[in-house]
């Protein structure tokens, strides 16, 4: 069987699937603030920003929470890019 799927780089090595990808937020508002928190306490956050200051939240449709120190634009441009940015794994 041949699977392919699109990562994106969202900082430090670290990739994530494009298809698992619900939303991009910025960490500034009490809302997100208040979903990180939310998401560390059920046992679903993951912190990708290496010690950096968090940047960017993404969301998951399994309802992780990520946390990057790349900013949201960034990975936004990244994902829409058709330069070949993304990078496609076989399985």
């Amino acid at each position: 069987m041949n699977l392919s799927f699109k990562l994106v780089n969202i900082g430090f090595s670290n990739v994530v699937a494009v298809s698992r990808i619900v939303a991009i937020v910025t960490p500034t508002s009490a809302p997100m603030k208040r979903l990180k928190t939310e998401a560390k306490q059920s046992g679903k956050l993951v912190d990708a920003s290496q010690g950096r200051r968090t940047r960017s939240i993404i969301i998951t449709d399994s309802g992780h929470v990520i946390l990057s120190a790349v900013q949201a634009e960034t990975l936004v441009q990244r994902l829409t890019s058709e330069e070949g940015k993304n990078t496609v794994v076989s399985r």
